[in-house]
Formats: structure tokens, C-alpha cells, sequence
């Protein structure tokens, strides 16, 4: 059942969502937003973090008639003294923290820079927001999860994350870090109960994508000749936050109609000049 926040409608429950306490990054537009909505409407309590108070405020009223509760708190997670802070008002409020998703990210501004052109400053941002921030995140709410013996860290990278990217450095770097700390943090929280996986999503149209929506592939290249949405993110999300998903970690689940088994269609490159 997909679920775009219009909707009054409680979806069949999945186990162990209802009263669960969880964090979305970037929860304010997007994917973020899309995740949250899902959550809540499967009763699961969500803070949503990002830097706009503006579109946190509107997925914040866009609740509101959910089960679960969704409450904004405003962060920029590339600064690690403002995400222990989030993780403490998070823990004040519901004294628990059961799912972590790290879903901000960085890609207008980086995407298309010829590698000459990539300044140490865009490059570092890059970085920060993509890379470092996730790996806070992860950082400062693991002891908390190790003390109760139990967790969930889940994670959003990109296809390009797995596959070159022309003219994308930094963002093909930077997800496929998001990739290699999931499983290491999969490999090293494990024996406490802890499990990370991490969402791939190919070609998902939403309002940060405008700027590079040019060099998305045609979904004529996709092999269920369409775009992806927020809304199977969010579905996906809900599963692997789930205690359906208790005995997997580690794991990639890309959600891309089929366009990494095509070969081509996540590298911004279209054969024979084909649009």
C-alpha cells in the first residue's frame, strides 16, 4: 500500500513499528519526508532533522492525523556537536532510540563538475554532508543502542554509489562510503543486537533532483520503463525498520525498476546517443 501523506487510511500493520521511536535525516523533502510519513502512519514516533525548519514544518502538519507522532528538530548532521544534540533531545523526549535512518544528503551542487573544476571547498562539503554526517549519526547513537542490546541504523545511498558516474566524483564517492559503513557497521554492532542495512534507490524524481534531472537516464533504459517514487522508498524504509527484518544486516536493497541488471542506465550515460 503506498502512502503519500493524504491519506487517512492505517496500513496493515508490519511488526513492530507501532510506538517505536525513530530519527530521519533530511526528513524534510524527498525521500526523507516520504519515510517519515510511512513511519508514522504505521504508528512509529519520528523526529525529523534537517536544516529548513520550513519543510520540516510542513511534513510536521502533514501528521497529524497519523498514528505515530512526527516532530521536527532543526540540525545540520555535517556538524557533530548538533547531532549529539539531536541524539539527547531525542532521548529526552521518548527516552529511546530504536531506528536511525540516514537519509541527508548532498547532490545538486556536485553533480556534473568536471574533476578540474571540483573545488577543495565543494569537494569537503561533499563529504561532510554525505559521508561524515551519516557516520556521526551512527557514532553517537550507537552507544546508546549497545547499552539496550538492540537497534536499527539504516541508511540511503544512491545506484551511483555502485557504478561510475560521469562528471559526479564526489557523490559516486560519497555513497559508495555510505555502502562500505553500512557493512562495517553490520560487521562490528551485530554481536549487540544491532543491525545496518542499507536502501539503494536508482532514478526517484523528487525536489532535489531538479537540477539533475538531465542526466537521469530516459525510462525507456529502465527496465519497468518508469521512475521510481518517494512513496516505495518510504514501504521499503517501514520493512527494514521492522522487526520483519530482525535477521538481516548487512545488506544492499537497491529499488530501481531493474536499471543495475540493465548495465547502463544509472551511469548518466545513454548509448548511441539515444534520449
Amino acid at each position: 500500500m503506498m502512502f503519500n501523506g493524504e491519506q487517512n487510511e492505517t496500513p496493515q500493520a508490519l511488526d513492530g513499528l507501532e510506538g517505536k521511536v525513530a530519527i530521519v535525516t533530511g526528513g524534510g523533502t524527498g525521500l526523507g519526508r516520504s519515510i517519515a510519513l510511512s513511519l508514522a502512519a504505521y504508528g512509529t514516533n519520528v523526529i525529523i532533522a534537517g536544516r529548513r525548519t520550513t519543510t520540516l514544518k510542513e511534513v510536521e502538519l502533514a501528521s497529524v492525523a497519523l498514528p505515530g507522532r512526527i516532530s521536527l528538530y532543526q540540525a545540520d548532521i555535517s556538524d557533530p556537536s548538533q547531532v549529539k544534540q539531536l541524539i539527547e533531545y531525542t532521548l529526552q523526549q521518548y527516552s529511546v532510540i530504536d531506528v536511525l535512518f540516514n537519509n541527508a544528503g548532498l547532490i545538486g551542487e556536485i553533480h556534473g563538475v568536471p574533476l578540474w573544476e571540483m573545488s577543495d571547498e565543494l569537494w569537503q562539503k561533499a563529504v561532510n554532508v554525505n559521508l561524515s554526517g551519516p557516520f556521526y549519526c551512527a557514532r553517537t547513537v550507537s552507544r546508546h543502542m549497545v547499552n539496550r542490546g538492540m537497534g536499527k541504523i539504516i541508511n540511503v545511498s544512491s545506484v551511483y554509489g555502485l557504478r561510475g558516474g560521469k562528471d559526479n566524483f564526489a557523490y559516486t564517492i560519497t555513497k559508495g562510503g555510505v555502502i562500505q559503513l553500512t557493512r562495517s557497521l553490520a560487521v562490528s554492532l551485530g554481536r549487540y543486537g544491532i543491525t545496518s542495512n542499507c536502501i539503494v534507490p536508482g532514478f526517484i524524481p523528487t525536489e532535489g533532483t531538479h537540477d539533475v534531472r538531465s542526466g537521469m537516464p530516459n525510462t525507456k533504459f529502465i527496465p519497468l520503463n518508469r521512475a521510481g517514487t518517494p512513496d516505495e522508498i518510504g514501504q521499503l524504509g517501514c520493512f527494514l525498520a521492522s522487526s520483519n527484518s530482525d535477521y538481516i544486516t548487512g545488506e544492499l536493497f537497491p529499488i530501481d525498476g531493474g536499471s543495475l541488471a540493465g548495465g547502463f542506465a544509472p551511469t548518466g550515460y545513454n548509448p548511441g546517443g539515444h534520449t
